[in-house]
């Protein structure tokens, strides 16, 4: 199973080598698109600002509590 992920990635660098102009791009686009998924998983573990609402803020309201009580 690795060397099939190895041979991929070099597969991947060759054709970038050849591809100049275009790895930018490419970068660009899957850096974007990495953090659209970021914050769209953000806000729906945690809730969004505006309406503080989200199916874990009750997991961290909980678990400030129980953090809180550990102070002396």
């Amino acid at each position: 199973m690795i060397d099939r992920i190895v041979v991929w990635a070099l597969t991947l660098r060759e054709r970038a080598r050849s591809e100049r102009g275009q790895d930018i791009m490419e970068y660009a686009i899957l850096t974007g698109t990495i953090a659209a998924v970021l914050a769209l998983a953000l806000a729906f573990f945690v809730g969004s600002p505006v309406t503080g609402e989200g199916p874990l803020k009750g997991f961290f309201n909980d678990l400030g509590v129980f953090l809180g009580k550990l102070a002396p």
